[in-house]
């Protein structure tokens, strides 16, 4: 098969997207003679637009941490340039940063609804928080200097900015210019040191005295720096590199932690040396000696209380003989000493205090600790120090998600259903305080349908999320690998591995929520059919089947000298009568020529297993080895709970399994399949020069290049290769397996089989790689005890058709242009009696049509809708004659194709490898939308790209998080009320009583006016050329720009991605709107002006 490359794939974007759409009109075919009924078709261009909605998980590759203590609201900073604010559990938002650049810095405008960020690339941002969808408002570029470290006075308008060369520039954020105030390196040192101290890696003012800045220079020199006599104070040198800085609230003291692995406590008016040092991992060695030194404390915390000792809280510091040991956060209180391991890297910690007050008790309650993978937040006024139960979804990557399934729509019952099951599985021991980050407020959550995604992990375990009205929560966990034998070492690990990691990995998933049957398909060639049940049950024996997958051509010699057939002959060959071959354990692990032999990749527990309510084992399947040829992994799944039978395929041929009768009843290769009266001829291929063990992963589920290696590749080896080799297809290394015809699409349904069918009947369509459509028909015996008893007969019935491409997706459409959903059986409870009544019954079908007037009556004709990787056809049942046909891309191909449900209608979604995103009417195929959403730039995003129902996708943006978006025009209007509001008025906590004897004596904190300082009037202007200021779209210009070009935009907004999101309809009144919003943003700030001298709001 050909091969696409990346490049030519992106070539494909220089075309206009208006040409193409008139190509494909052209191109669009309605063939002579076929006279199809007319089908009113509702959905029109309008119905659709773009945006994104809400991403979820945890921020991947997080660099920076802030929390504003009154708004209760937490900000992550990403080193990819993103901006994650997390309220209440439901409260989320994430922005991002055009350059991208990595965020060093997050600061919050204390209870102003404000957030200063710093970047790597020398910018700061001021982020307004109080609209839905936060927006900058200033950016300021620094051209000669790089910027270390910010540090925000509360309740003060002038941001202090470190930088490499070791000055430091004041920042008015109000309107985000340069003070002429500078404090110059070699003025804050003089000559208590011969060399430059180094970086800036702490500012701060003391607690007491808004007057005195102390300076932390990484090289080991601090500085206590008066503002107002423009000097320095006092100079603190250490001979160990300082890693941070922080104060007792009473500005007497304060304490630093070094590169050595010690803490240094410093009295302000005692520069000669420490009153104390600390090194709370080294060990003490005798005759008084230094302790041995230990990493560096990368972060201290000097956080105060009123009873009684103050917590010092530190990371980092562990001696260095602590080999392996996981990152640790240390806790000291008084004489206690707590080590907290943590399971990732400690990005940054915060300690969280009852008051923003930096001169009162700080009285800590809880510490946020940013890890590399996680958020974890610690109760520090319990004892043993317990953490809180995380309610964010932050845990989607806890295993490497391998696949994605999302589904809207569902049964109302089923979220409840799986809830109650999940509920069960919650660890014990979490602090039984409720969770603090509780800022903002909820949105108004419009929708009322429910929406469950399924993700698929590297360990084998499957989640159910309910991500209803863009929310997420994990509902419930199950684990696939329990059903198999866990190899205790390396050494014990069986030899006919396909993999080298992550032999459990999910590859894909197929679902009936209706019937809530699950079936998996893993790596290692297995199959896995559950079964909902809330009792819990012992199955005392797992059944099993393993089945021999066997591809076949016949009259090929193998070259001379090669000692193996490269294409083995069978050994008990498929077969392809109806009648159904019993399944055959394996009896012996190596063939008469020494070749492993009819062994599966892993081996099924033979001890009884505990079920716990929830999915339960109902049957697994495992291909076999077959003459020393590892079983080549699964392209296609399909289960129907109606007709008890899973069916799967992969380059070697199709299998299909009565799951309750537990029996085999096809096992056909490819060219068997399509050799029923296959009007196409497929020319054996050449065979191999050697012999491959095994393809590559996840059938699309390693990112990067096919390689062709021993052994295949970890589904989790994946972002750094960003090469796009194949399309779906591709999941063999060789060049014989590559080219051999896979099994694509599978698709049970009730329709004609034949063209001379009088009535719809089951049957199974299948699409292969190759473009080729066939059927299969199924003839099941009666339901009750006589379907457990008869065998199900499935005969072949040869080519339907050819696309260009492989097969992706395939659906049934009635008369009317009604989804036909596929039949299902209603779940009921299978652990429990049943009475002698229910068993009479039989089994519940769901109607082929939505509309009761539609029901099938023999005159009446259906629709089969396919779509391949380059094309969409629409086929007239029974005559088997194209109704429609539409050319969806000549330059790219599809990685995704939907049909799905919106507005009450139905059309086909897809998803390009160039980056577009298409949807077409149907049954007519007319294009209603393409739009350049994004290029695919790895394979994460082709494995996890998923439409739904209601005009809903999703994919996996990082390896953490999962990103939704929208392609409804009424979604995109309605998102603005759905999203949840981060800021909300809250008054922010009395100033602390500063006491009778500290107000007449003095000896209280010490305030300072420093618009007087730092102004114009007395500081001067700061150099043009040391940064430029950039206004940002957020400032009131930009809401009112908003509101005015909002007429102009709606024209493009069909066909643009709208990454605000706001309301385009009632325009007139929306601009109004909009007007008067940004007015009232202006008298706020103009009152909190007057209310604070010092403490204004923006100037804009």
């Amino acid at each position: 098969m050909r091969k696409f490359n990346i490049r030519k794939v992106l070539d494909g974007l220089t075309a206009g997207s208006s040409s193409a759409s008139q190509q494909q009109q052209l191109q669009q075919q309605h063939p002579p003679g076929n006279r199809e009924p007319e089908i009113q078709e509702t959905l029109q261009s309008e119905h659709f637009q773009l945006c994104k909605t809400v991403r979820h998980g945890f921020p991947y590759q997080p660099s920076a941490l802030a929390f504003d203590p009154v708004q209760k609201i937490l900000a992550v900073g990403t080193q990819t340039g993103a901006l994650r604010l997390f309220g209440r559990p439901g409260v989320e938002c994430y922005c991002q940063h055009d350059s991208g650049a990595a965020v060093i810095q997050l600061q919050f405008l204390i209870n102003e609804g404000a957030l200063v960020s710093a970047l790597a690339d020398d910018t700061l941002h001021l982020w307004n928080l109080r609209q839905k969808r936060p927006a900058i408002l200033h950016s300021l570029k620094f051209c000669r200097e790089r910027v270390t470290f910010c540090h925000l006075p509360f309740q003060s308008k002038w941001l202090y900015v470190g930088t490499e060369r070791g000055n430091i520039h004041i920042v008015n954020v109000e309107s985000f210019t340069l003070s002429g105030y500078v404090i110059m390196w070699n003025k804050a040192i003089e000559l208590s040191s011969k060399s430059h101290p180094g970086p800036i890696v702490h500012i701060s003012d003391n607690p007491m005295d808004e007057g005195k800045l102390l300076i932390g220079f990484e090289s080991g020199t601090v500085v206590l720096w008066d503002l107002k006599s423009k000097k320095a104070d006092y100079r603190y040198t250490y001979d160990e590199a300082i890693h941070s800085v922080a104060w007792h609230h009473e500005g007497k003291q304060f304490i630093c932690s070094h590169s050595d692995g010690t803490l240094t406590i410093w009295n302000v008016r005692s520069p000669a040396k420490p009153v104390q040092t600390i090194t709370p991992h080294g060990k003490q060695l005798k005759d008084g000696k230094k302790p041995e030194p230990c990493k560096p404390i990368l972060k201290v915390e000097f956080k105060t209380t009123r009873p009684g000792e103050p917590f010092i809280i530190l990371s980092g510091g562990l001696s260095y003989d602590t080999v392996g040991r996981r990152p640790c956060l240390t806790v000291m209180h008084g004489k206690s000493t707590a080590v907290l391991e943590m399971d990732y890297s400690i990005v940054d910690f915060l300690t969280l205090c009852e008051t923003p007050y930096p001169n009162d008790f700080q009285e800590p309650y809880a510490v946020v600790v940013l890890l590399e993978k996680d958020l974890v937040l610690i109760d520090l006024a319990q004892n043993g120090y317990p953490i809180f139960e995380n309610p964010y979804p932050l845990s989607i990557h806890e295993s490497p998600v391998t696949c994605c399934e999302y589904f809207a729509d569902c049964p109302v019952d089923l979220i409840p259903a799986l809830y109650s099951v999940g509920a069960r599985q919650k660890r014990q021991g979490y602090s039984k305080k409720e969770w603090p980050i509780n800022g903002g407020n909820w949105g108004l959550g419009a929708q009322s349908y429910s929406e469950i995604i399924i993700t698929g992990h590297a360990d084998g375990s499957v989640k159910f999320w309910d991500a209803s009205a863009i929310n997420l929560q994990v509902l419930y966990k199950l684990k696939t690998s329990k059903v198999f034998e866990k190899s205790r070492n390396k050494d014990d690990k069986p030899n006919t591995d396909i993999v080298d990691e992550d032999p459990y990995a999910i590859q894909i998933i197929s679902w009936c929520p209706e019937g809530r049957m699950l079936c998996i398909a893993g790596v290692s060639a297995h199959v896995i059919i559950y079964r909902f049940s809330k009792q819990e049950v012992i199955t005392e024996v797992i059944p099993m089947l393993e089945v021999r997958l066997l591809y076949e051509i016949s009259d090929v010699e193998s070259p001379e000298g090669e000692q193996a057939p490269p294409l083995p002959t069978p050994v008990g060959s498929a077969n392809p009568q109806p009648v159904p071959p019993q399944s055959h354990p394996s009896t012996s692990s190596t063939s008469s020529d020494g070749l492993r032999d009819n062994v599966p990749c892993l081996k099924v527990k033979n001890s009884p297993l505990k079920q716990s309510p929830g999915y339960q084992t109902e049957l697994v399947i495992q291909l076999v080895w077959v003459s020393g040829e590892p079983p080549q992994q699964i392209t296609s799944l399909a289960v129907n709970s109606s007709y008890g039978l899973v069916v799967f395929g992969n380059c070697s041929g199709i299998a299909m399994v009565d799951y309750l009768q537990k029996a085999v009843l096809l096992n056909l290769g490819t060219i068997e399949l399509c050799g029923f009266s296959d009007p196409y001829r497929r020319e054996p291929r050449s065979p191999r020069k050697s012999r491959q063990p095994s393809g590559a992963g996840l059938c699309d589920i390693s990112e990067g290049t096919v390689v062709p290696e021993d052994r295949c590749k970890s589904p989790t080896s994946d972002i750094k290769d960003n090469s796009f080799s194949r399309s779906r297809s591709s999941s063999v290394t060789s060049i014989d397996k590559e080219s051999r015809e896979a099994i694509s699409a599978l698709h049970f349904c009730e329709t004609f089989t034949r063209k001379a069918d009088s009535a719809p009947s089951p049957c199974l369509w299948v699409g292969t790689t190759l473009g080729t459509v066939l059927v299969i028909a199924l003839n099941l015996p009666p339901g009750g005890e006589q379907r457990l008893l008869q065998p199900v007969i499935v005969s072949p019935s040869g080519t339907i058709l050819r696309l260009k491409g492989a097969v992706l997706r395939m659906a049934f459409l009635d008369s009317t242009g009604c989804l036909m959903p596929p039949a299902y059986e209603s779940w009921k409870e299978h652990n429990v009696p049943e009475e002698k009544d229910e068993k009479e019954k039989l089994k519940k079908r769901r109607p082929v049509s939505v509309s009761p007037s539609s029901s099938q009556e023999i005159s009446e004709n259906q629709y089969a809708v396919i779509c391949s990787e380059k094309q969409a056809k629409v086929i007239s049942l029974p005559t088997q004659s194209c109704a429609y046909k539409q050319n969806i891309t000549e330059t790219s191909f599809v990685l995704r194709g939907d049909i799905v449900s919106l507005s009450n209608s139905i059309c086909l979604a897809c998803f390009c490898a160039n980056g577009h995103i298409m949807t077409f009417s149907l049954p007519s195929l007319r294009p209603l939308l393409d739009v350049y959403y994004l290029p695919l730039t790895n394979m994460r995003i082709a494995r996890t790209f998923c439409f739904t129902n209601n005009g809903q996708a999703l994919y996996l943006v990082s390896p953490t998080e999962i990103q939704r978006l929208t392609y409804s025009q009424e979604t995109c209007e309605n998102l603005q009320e759905m999203l949840g509001e981060l800021f909300t008025p809250v008054e922010t906590p009395e100033a602390p009583n500063r006491g009778f004897f500290k107000g007449l004596f003095g000896g209280g904190a010490q305030s300072l006016d420093r618009e007087e300082l730092f102004g114009e009037s007395s500081s001067g202007k700061a150099s043009r050329s040391l940064a430029q200021h950039i206004p940002g779209p957020g400032g009131i210009e930009g809401v009112k720009g908003a509101a005015s070009g909002v007429v102009g935009e709606l024209a493009r907004a069909r066909l643009a991605l709208d990454e605000r999101g706001q309301k385009l309809s009632d325009l007139e009144e929306r601009t109004a709107a909009m007007l008067s919003s940004a007015d009232s943003f202006s008298k706020h700030a103009h009152e909190m002006m007057l209310k604070y001298k010092d403490k204004k709001w923006y100037q804009f």
